[in-house]
């Protein structure tokens, strides 16, 4: 088991440093679409910090200190070898990176003004809710659905979220193979896909969100460079023919639809 994690570790880190060299539509460089190049040059590189990001990271920086024990319940690849953990390591291995929470909330308030009507969000995984805070601060208009299989968990999560004063988020509990179609909105704006790090449920889950998206949805893979399997996962999402441009962060990948972009992959720097 030793010798697995130090050979993940190092995938990572080779992973890192490619992606790092090969980074060059940072800028928006080679961005073919006005819509995407706004996007990437105006909304990813936009420096300036909004009025709910201070109060969220609060409560990451809460969560980081917590001590208290909770039991867990894991779905996904099995990463909790005990099932008592503490919140505090929880937040430590968990909690998504600050930058990519604040660029879905600087996207979203961006597709929120182009939208005349409230956008449906949909988050599979939703961990403390962290991420989630994020994902519904950025309108209050806008509709958060988000999944997470460990009850104690969602507890947390939902404290979170009333201390941030959030009303527009619905937790739907339980295994998400069993939870999730049912619950999906007629249409997915957008959706981050965080939960079991497997090829075949990242797979599984994209199939099921494709059946709710429209040309200007946007699909996000969380650690699309976590493992192997994540990897060749990403690839096949990529040669999906509804898929058109891809965007590679590192951290995760973003699936756009649009018909009228090019079929074309780009990768960028947080």
């Amino acid at each position: 088991m030793l010798m697995q994690d130090l050979s993940q570790t190092v995938f990572r880190i080779l992973r890192y440093c490619e992606h790092y060299l090969l980074a060059y539509n940072s800028g928006g460089e080679g961005i073919h679409s006005p819509y995407l190049f706004y996007m990437v040059r105006m909304l990813m590189r936009d420096d300036n910090a909004y009025y709910a990001w201070r109060e969220i990271e609060k409560q990451r920086a809460r969560l980081l200190c917590d001590t208290q024990t909770i039991r867990v319940t894991d779905y996904g690849t099995g990463r909790w070898k005990e099932p008592n953990r503490c919140v505090s390591d929880i937040a430590h291995k968990c909690l998504e990176n600050a930058k990519l929470g604040q660029l879905f909330f600087r996207w979203l308030v961006f597709l929120s003004r182009e939208s005349k009507c409230p956008l449906h969000i949909v988050e599979l995984g939703t961990s403390l809710g962290i991420t989630t805070a994020y994902l519904a601060a950025a309108h209050t208009k806008n509709n958060i659905i988000t999944f997470e299989g460990c009850h104690n968990i969602a507890q947390v999560a939902k404290e979170v979220w009333a201390a941030l004063n959030l009303k527009n988020v619905c937790l739907v509990e339980g295994d998400i193979d069993n939870t999730l179609l049912s619950h999906l909105p007629s249409v997915v704006d957008f959706a981050f896909v965080d939960a079991n790090h497997t090829e075949d449920a990242t797979l599984r889950y994209v199939d099921m969100l494709m059946s709710r998206v429209q040309a200007k949805s946007i699909i996000v893979i969380d650690d699309i460079h976590y493992s192997k399997e994540m990897e060749r996962a990403w690839h096949r999402l990529q040669a999906i023919p509804q898929v058109t441009t891809t965007m590679d962060f590192y951290y995760a990948g973003a699936l756009f639809f649009d018909p009228h972009y090019l079929k074309k992959h780009y990768r960028l720097r947080l």
